[in-house]
Parts: C-alpha cells; sequence; structure tokens
C-alpha cells in the first residue's frame, strides 16, 4: 500500500496551486456578486476555463482517457490531492471541468456509452460545452434505498417512454445543462428480474417534451443558481438508442458511478476543512477576548488540535479508498473497496461538521454570515450526512462487510478467551 504521488500529480499539484492563486482566486469576490445577482455562470468563468485548458489543467479525474480525449488521465490516487485544492473554492471544479455531477457522467458515458452516444454527449462534456445532470432520487419513496424508485421505462415501438418525478437533480438549472441521465424502473422481464436487475438509465435530452423543471430547491435557505431541481416526466419519449447500457443494469452502472465521485467528494470536503481550520487559527492569532488572545485559550487550542488529527485521519482513509479503488481499475470493486468508499463517505460529512462548526464558533456572529465561507461550508456539510445515500445506509455496509469477515474466520480468536475450561486444556505444540 503505497500512498505516495507519482511525479507528474506532483508537478500538477503546484501548477494547479499556482493558478488557483494567480487566477480564480482573485475572481471570488466577483464571482459571488455575479451570483448574488443572479449571472450564472458570469461572464468570467469561460475565459478561466479556456485559460486552464491552454495550461492543461483539464479534465483531471478520470484515468481511462483515450488518447484522443482532453485530460491528464490521473488515476484516483493521484487526482484525489489536486480535488482537495480545488474543494477550497465552491466553484473553482467547473473552471477545471471537474464539476459534479458532470464527473460522474462522463464516467458512466465513457465506460457504457455506444459510440454514437459518445460523439452525442460524451465529447461536449469533455470539451466543457453543456453541462449534465443525474436524476435518481424521488420525493414519494424513501430513495436511501437506491431500488425503491417508481419512475418507470416501457418499450413504444422504437421510442421509450418514462414517466415520473424526480427531486434534487443537481446540476439541472445550470444554463448549459442539455442532458438528464435518468435512473428508472423497468421491469423488463414480467417482474422475474432481482430488485437490483430491474432498473435501467436513459439518456434525455433536457428539451425532451413533457420534462418540466418544477423548481429549483433551496437547501437550508442556500439557493444554488445550478440548482437542486425538482422535475416531472411526463410521457417523455426519447429513441430506444438513448438507454444507456444493458436494460436492467442500472442499478450496478450507477453504484460504479458513485465509488470515484465519492472520493472526490471527500477530497472536496477535505480541502473545505483545511481552509476552515486555516481562517480558525488566523483568527485565533488575531482576535482578543478578555486580555488575551483567543489563541492562549486552552479549549481555542483544543479545537485547532483536534481539527488537525480529524482532518490527517480523514485524509488518509480516503487516500487508502482511492488506492484500493485504483487496484480494482479493471475489475468490478472488491468488496473491501466498496467498504472503504462507504466509509470514507460517513468520516468525511462528520469530519466537516465538526471542523467548520469549530471555525464557526472561533468567528462568533461573524462565521454564521456570508463574509466567509464557513456558513456554506456548514451547510454543504450537512447535506453531505444525505448526499449520494445517508450515512445510517454507509454505515450498514461497513458492519455487513465486516461481520462477513467475521463469519469467514469465525473461531480464529477462540484462543485469547480464558475461561476455565481454557485454563484447564493443556497446550499444543505439536
Amino acid at each position: 500500500m503505497d500512498f505516495a504521488l507519482s511525479p507528474r500529480a506532483q508537478d500538477l499539484c503546484q501548477r494547479l496551486e499556482d493558478f488557483m492563486a494567480r487566477y480564480v482566486l482573485p475572481y471570488n469576490a466577483a464571482w459571488h456578486q455575479a451570483v448574488a445577482e443572479g449571472q450564472y455562470p458570469p461572464a468570467f468563468l469561460e475565459d478561466l476555463k479556456a485559460l486552464a485548458r491552454e495550461q492543461g489543467l483539464w479534465n483531471l479525474f478520470l484515468p481511462g482517457l483515450r488518447e484522443d480525449e482532453p485530460g491528464t488521465r490521473l488515476c484516483n490516487l493521484d487526482y484525489a490531492p489536486l480535488a482537495e485544492i480545488m474543494g477550497r473554492l465552491p466553484w473553482a471544479p467547473e473552471v477545471f471541468n471537474c464539476s459534479a455531477p458532470d464527473t460522474g457522467n462522463i464516467e458512466l458515458l465513457h465506460r457504457f456509452a455506444t459510440p454514437a452516444q459518445r460523439v452525442q454527449w460524451l465529447d461536449p462534456l469533455l470539451h466543457g460545452t453543456m453541462r449534465s445532470a443525474f436524476a435518481m432520487s424521488e420525493p414519494d419513496v424513501a430513495s436511501s434505498d437506491p431500488t425503491n424508485l417508481q419512475t418507470t421505462l416501457r418499450h413504444d415501438g422504437d421510442a421509450l417512454v418514462l414517466n415520473g418525478r424526480k427531486w434534487f437533480v443537481t446540476g439541472a438549472a445550470h444554463p448549459h445543462c442539455r442532458l438528464l441521465i435518468v435512473m428508472c424502473e423497468s421491469g423488463g422481464d414480467g417482474g422475474q428480474a432481482s430488485k437490483h436487475g430491474r432498473h435501467s438509465l436513459v439518456l434525455v435530452p433536457m428539451d425532451t417534451p413533457g420534462l418540466r423543471l418544477v423548481r429549483n430547491i433551496a437547501i437550508m435557505q442556500h439557493h444554488a443558481l445550478e440548482g437542486h431541481c425538482e422535475i416531472v416526466l411526463q410521457n417523455v419519449r426519447v429513441p430506444a438508442a438513448n438507454l444507456l447500457g444493458a436494460e436492467g443494469a442500472g442499478f450496478a452502472m450507477a453504484q460504479a458511478r458513485l465509488g470515484p465521485g465519492r472520493i472526490h467528494h471527500c477530497m472536496r470536503t477535505i480541502g473545505q476543512c483545511e481552509l476552515a481550520l486555516a481562517l480558525a487559527c488566523e483568527r485565533t492569532l488575531e482576535r482578543r477576548a478578555f486580555g488575551k488572545y483567543l489563541a492562549d485559550f486552552s479549549n481555542v487550542q483544543e479545537w485547532i488540535a483536534e481539527s488537525r488529527l480529524e482532518i490527517d485521519q480523514a485524509r488518509l482513509l480516503v487516500l487508502r479508498a482511492a488506492w484500493a479503488l485504483d487496484q480494482d481499475a479493471h475489475a468490478d470493486l472488491s468488496a473491501q473497496s466498496r467498504a472503504d468508499v462507504a466509509g470514507i463517505k460517513v468520516v468525511a460529512a462528520r469530519l466537516q461538521t465538526r471542523v467548520v462548526d469549530r471555525a464557526m464558533q472561533v468567528f462568533g456572529a461573524m462565521g454564521l454570515s456570508p463574509d466567509t465561507p464557513l456558513a456554506y461550508f456548514w451547510t454543504w456539510g450537512r447535506a453531505l450526512h444525505l448526499m449520494d445515500g445517508p450515512d445510517e445506509v454507509h454505515l450498514r455496509s461497513v458492519a455487513r462487510h465486516e461481520l462477513a469477515r467475521a463469519r469467514e474466520r469465525r473461531g480464529a480468536t477462540a484462543a485469547y478467551f480464558t475461561t476455565p475450561e481454557q485454563l484447564l486444556a493443556p497446550p499444543r505444540i505439536r
């Protein structure tokens, strides 16, 4: 197990840091001003994207790119610190064409799209000329069970007809969003398929008749202009050629999409936590109360120390999961990798809640205001406890994996007991 970055990744980290400092951060205030005025995306974003691509800081996340496709082809482990750097600024990933949900959708299309689908959808996404969204969660069912969906897919000649309602569809309100990947219940074998073999993914252009964007849902009063949308699909008809992958394989495909995506989310979260800790530390060195600097109070020192330890622990867990994904790169994820990815999702959400909350406490009332990024980070951290599945589902996955391992080695711990019966039993050397 080796977490060392390749020389190329080290070079890209330095170049990305320099690009962020020189070109992206100077626009941060302008970005917030533009968004506050409803200008999204801001006009300068395309210039930054063009410059990032010119400098080779483009599509940093996908290891399997072909030679004729733009990007760096970094493995998950090498991409992880880049995601952390971009994570400090919530809008930065779009500059480098590394935004969710596009990253996951690009991975899906790259693995499963037909040649025609690649030309129509994958190529524009790789070149950053359009955006996309992924529709899975539904308002009328407990979507924490990803097989528990009601949106239906039926065949009608050479067309697919979709009916249902989706919500919290991230990115669907982006002005450049052209594609919605919809997870549907297909039940194509008359209802005999297993619960994991009854779902399909369909490529739906956003301008398809019958697709209606109902609302853009605010997250704890935070209104994202690109959207967390509720969408109605009413007799939406698309060509049968818009089926992505095999019918009935949607669940497995969606799970494959989420593995690397959770690595990205977690590393961006760690980047935000690092920034929150840095802001808090600087504040404690400048702010005085009761005759001394905040940094001199023992409880504040404990907050700082706990945050540092928790960030470093979380980073190591995420890097281990990224390394494990790279080992499984040419096969289905191993049970251990699936448990690792589930575990880091919980760890990252809890980390953000604790670290950012401490930083907000250091800042006092200012920490609640839009003057610092902390209130946004806190909101995002709370959402992370539910995003891509609630903590409880991931904890159950980790527990099931651990119990499966225990069943395989059942009895292996017997010699560690010192019951009366074992004390009387003579040891056996041969």
